[in-house]
């Protein structure tokens, strides 16, 4: 499969389907599957860019909505964090059973209430997950789990996202596995100045680089 023609896929997980893209370079030393934030699904404009960049580095990515459009609709269903967090886990099964992905090691990207989900996944699934990367993530979501994770985990947070910078690093000491916290100097929660996503994208692909193999 070329890294740069989608495979749109539709995913069963309960009683629903969800629906992805997956795109795996050829050669591909990992995969990594992107839990959105809130309110976001597998076309945001900021994973899109950062999944693009993850396959310039040889690594395969998976975009999925972690909700149908019903239920996207409803707030308590968006911070389902529980809920999130078994899509996930079903949606790497799933994946780890694709003909193009099934040797590939699995990574996490999540951002915001979706880095929550992807932290309580990975430590529920111990070494099956290399690695972990956080952006602008509600860690805190996930306090109960963070001592468990055992998958190499990089933070990554923007310097004036004040709040949510403080919530990483309290989490971050939580952590006890290898692990990093990137402060991008002068950028907000969303990462809209010039550079700032750049950086998000290259400091996660060299963070999947070194720990999917």
């Amino acid at each position: 499969m070329s890294a740069d023609s989608a495979n749109i896929v539709s995913i069963p997980v309960d009683s629903v389907e969800l629906q992805g893209d997956l795109r795996v370079p050829d050669g591909a030393s990992g995969i990594v599957v992107f839990a959105h934030g809130s309110g976001s699904s597998r076309h945001s404009p900021r994973n899109n860019y950062v999944a693009e960049v993850l396959r310039e580095h040889g690594v395969g990515t998976l975009l999925f909505d972690l909700l149908t459009e019903e239920e996207d609709v409803v707030r308590k269903t968006r911070f389902d964090i529980p809920l999130l967090t078994n899509r996930l886990e079903k949606v790497t099964d799933w994946v780890s059973d694709q003909p193009d992905a099934r040797e590939l090691d699995v990574g996490y990207f999540g951002a915001s209430t979706g880095a929550a989900a992807a932290l309580r996944a990975a430590a529920n699934r111990g070494d099956d997950i290399g690695a972990v990367v956080s952006r602008g993530g509600r860690v805190d979501m996930a306090s109960e789990a963070l001592g468990d994770v055992t998958a190499p985990t990089l933070f990554v947070v923007g310097g004036e996202d004040d709040d949510v910078l403080e919530l990483n690093r309290e989490a971050f000491e939580t952590l006890d596995c290898e692990k990093d916290l990137h402060v991008v100097e002068g950028a907000g929660h969303l990462f809209e100045g010039e550079g700032e996503l750049e950086i998000v994208a290259d400091v996660a692909a060299e963070w999947f680089e070194r720990y999917l193999d």
